[in-house]
């Protein structure tokens, strides 16, 4: 036995593990021979490994369970390769989806059980791909611009592979030479020839769908034991390093290991990431992928688990709402991480999502689980840098109280590329389990053939994209660099300051090009005070402009309005408020003439009442909006937003305070602190600095001061009813 096998062996044995867990520590024997057909992706003894420990852990256990279920559901139904011929959530799609599966999970099982009729039944598909495969061209439906062959796209084509290679790698040595020569031929060498050659400007992009590809690529070469394919992944098609995955792992994530097009899409990306490069470690580890820029990949997992509230990724950019720390990709992403890094707290993530993976990985997983070894995972506030280098804007979580305490998310970042949504200075806030002020997301029914196919809906441009459908400054009704993703791309957002401390949580950033001559400024801040019994958010948002223009800036609450401000209701008719960049997608409900006093709006939701109070530096007007106009197809969600409206001003200040509290049980039929326990909220403008007073039912006045000049040495004062506020740096906390 060779000396780093050994030593993989007996760091397995010290830590009480079976032999062979620690897969990714231990040199593969990857034959040189082309004709050799044992596993490579997971080895024979760590199946072995596997199949004899497995049964003493119940979260390896009920994942075993769960894919016999499933294989043997499938193969009850026989094999079915249809021609392809619908869109996502079509018949064809989801067999094909379902193929895939049913490959990898019979490959597992047979080599976990020894029963033939898996790797029988896994050989009977993969020859009917072997048949179909060579008579397809473009997909039938869709209009994507790079078609699969199975599938629509070639996405998912990527996937198949990615999947289709596992589940062959586990059974290819009970193949005769003549079925081992048909499938690698006609199904792995023509699909990893298709999206890498074929379409070879697709598999070069820097981008998640190239992910996907470079990874099915990949892990088809080293199961068909041709380097080529695998030096084709790893540095492009010219092989020159300008382009493939590892050039993707270097240009998409920042070295705080954030995913350029936001958790969702990091989500999506993490599966072909994590497993192509656990690829790479079983056959390559001289490679060291998991330790290349500082370990990113892994980092990854943890920044992907960090932008989720509730167990659900915050909806950024194009996003389900509803995708959350139990899909597959983070399942996969966990189990790797953790056989990697022995971190235990990713077991608690491991044990909210129920399930680990049938691998040495997921092994290792159910065992630190079944012997107690988790620990609480640990969300915290954190700044995370955008981009390659990470001078590219920054993401922002402030959190109090854990997982379902407070959250506060505000997004900095760079545009996100196609699937980045016109938002820079956005934020988000999440409290008591429930998101309070929300995105919408993307306008999409995932797979649901009746809505466009399952892809994205037209109203995901003309809606879920605009500037309005989020909560950031509008300016001119139009949306930030007029709608062009591309022009966003080149002009990212610069963070000002950020500060995490003890009853004082801060952060502000600044984008200068989004519109023209309008320079927009934003200062965020969860504030605690002993009178309030939760931690209050402070909204400071400026804009500086080089002429008049009109300002609207949307709030999209989540909740039922218990008490409003005094407005004009829309009785008989429902207006539309605009007719382009998303206003049209907006009936008027409510308006309150211009006024230079403070609002408060209050609404319920869950068990928790919520009070905004909200003004500005000039008169503005108020509305109470909802979504859903100009949508005959019944696309959007309704839901409703409060938009404060400032016309004709060069330079404006919008200045806020949103307050958790009281409590509702609908069982025992109680309600208190219903009323906000802050009366007033007022700003002044002194010389290049602005402070911000909350005047509190208690008397108590709590005030933010935030400056123009973020330099730490500058000094400040402001002069409010004869009271100075002075201090030096960007911002101060004061308590009277």
């Amino acid at each position: 036995m060779n000396r780093p096998l050994l030593i993989a062996l007996f760091a397995a044995l010290s830590a009480g593990l079976p032999a062979g867990v620690l897969a990714q520590d231990a040199k593969p024997a990857v034959a040189a021979r082309a004709d050799d057909a044992t596993p490579v992706l997971v080895s024979a003894d760590q199946w072995r490994a596997m199949a004899a420990a497995g049964d003493r852990y119940p979260m390896f256990a009920a994942e075993r369970a769960r894919v016999e279920r499933e294989v043997r559901a499938a193969m009850a139904a026989g094999v079915k390769v249809p021609q392809p011929r619908d869109l996502g959530g079509g018949v064809t799609h989801e067999q094909h989806k379902a193929n895939y599966k049913a490959i990898a999970g019979a490959g597992a099982l047979y080599r976990m059980t020894g029963d033939k009729a898996y790797a029988d039944f896994a050989r009977d598909l993969l020859l009917e791909y072997a048949r179909l495969y060579p008579t397809l061209s473009d997909h039938p439906a869709g209009k994507s611009s790079v078609k699969g062959r199975l599938f629509w796209q070639a996405l998912n084509d990527s996937v198949w592979l990615v999947y289709g290679a596992q589940g062959y790698d586990a059974i290819r040595d009970t193949l005769t030479v003549d079925q081992r020569r048909k499938i690698d031929d006609d199904v792995f060498r023509r699909m990893a020839r298709f999206l890498s050659e074929e379409n070879a400007p697709y598999f070069d992009r820097i981008h998640n769908h190239a992910t996907w590809a470079t990874a099915g690529v990949g892990m088809a070469g080293y199961v068909l034991r041709d380097q080529t394919l695998v030096e084709r992944a790893l540095k492009g098609t010219a092989r020159d390093g300008k382009a493939g995955f590892l050039r993707q792992v270097d240009e998409l994530f920042s070295p705080d290991g954030y995913y350029a097009e936001g958790p969702y899409y990091q989500r999506y990306a993490l599966a072909p990431f994590i497993i192509f490069a656990r690829a790479i470690q079983q056959n390559e580890p001289e490679r060291q992928i998991f330790k290349r820029r500082d370990g990113v990949l892994l980092k990854a997992v943890d920044v992907v688990i960090q932008s989720s509230y509730a167990g659900l990724l915050f909806p950024i950019n194009d996003a389900m709402p509803d995708k959350g720390l139990d899909s597959e990709e983070i399942v996969t992403g966990v189990a790797i991480a953790y056989a990697q890094t022995r971190d235990p707290r990713l077991l608690s993530i491991a044990q909210g999502q129920g399930r680990t993976l049938l691998s040495p990985d997921g092994l290792a997983v159910a065992q630190g689980v079944a012997t107690g070894e988790a620990r609480p995972f640990d969300f915290r506030s954190m700044q995370l840098g955008d981009g390659p280098n990470g001078d590219l804007g920054n993401l922002v979580f402030l959190r109090r109280g854990g997982a379902t305490g407070q959250a506060l998310v505000m997004k900095n970042t760079q545009q996100g590329q196609g699937h980045g949504h016109f938002d820079r200075l956005g934020w988000l806030f999440y409290d008591n389990g429930q998101p309070v002020v929300r995105d919408y997301g993307a306008a999409r029914f995932l797979n649901v053939e009746a809505k466009g196919g399952g892809g994205y809906l037209d109203e995901n441009d003309s809606w879920a994209m605009q500037t309005v459908a989020h909560n950031t400054l509008v300016v001119g009704q139009a949306s930030q660099f007029g709608g062009d993703w591309h022009v966003g791309e080149e002009r990212p957002t610069k963070p000002l300051f950020f500060k995490a401390g003890e009853g004082l949580q801060i952060a502000s950033a600044r984008l200068d090009k989004a519109y023209d001559g309008v320079v927009l400024t934003r200062t965020l801040a969860m504030v605690e005070h002993p009178d309030l019994t939760y931690p209050v958010v402070i909204d400071l948002f400026r804009a500086d402009g080089a002429k008049p223009t009109n300002y609207d800036l949307p709030l999209h609450f989540n909740g039922h309005i218990i008490k409003a401000f005094e407005a004009e209701h829309s009785v008989r008719e429902r207006p539309v408020l605009g007719q382009a960049s998303g206003y049209q997608h907006l009936w008027v409900d409510a308006v309150a003439a211009p006024s230079d006093k403070a609002r408060s709006l209050t609404w319920l939701l869950g068990k928790r009442f919520y009070t905004y109070r909200f003004g500005a530096s000039a008169p503005t007007s108020a509305l109470l909006v909802e979504s859903g106009a100009n949508d005959p197809s019944f696309n959007l969600r309704r839901e409703p937003a409060l938009i404060q409206r400032m016309q004709g001003q060069a330079d404006a200040s919008f200045f806020s305070v949103l307050e958790p509290h009281g409590a509702y049980d609908a069982t025992a039929e109680t309600v208190s602190g219903a009323t906000s326990q802050i009366r007033d909220i007022a700003r002044t403008r002194g010389e290049g600095a602005e402070v911000i007073v909350l005047t509190l039912a208690s008397g108590a006045k709590l005030a933010l001061g935030v400056a123009d000049d973020v330099s730490p040495i500058a000094a400040h004062a402001v002069r409010i009813d004869g009271q100075a506020y002075e201090w030096t740096g960007p911002y101060a906390r004061f308590d009277r």
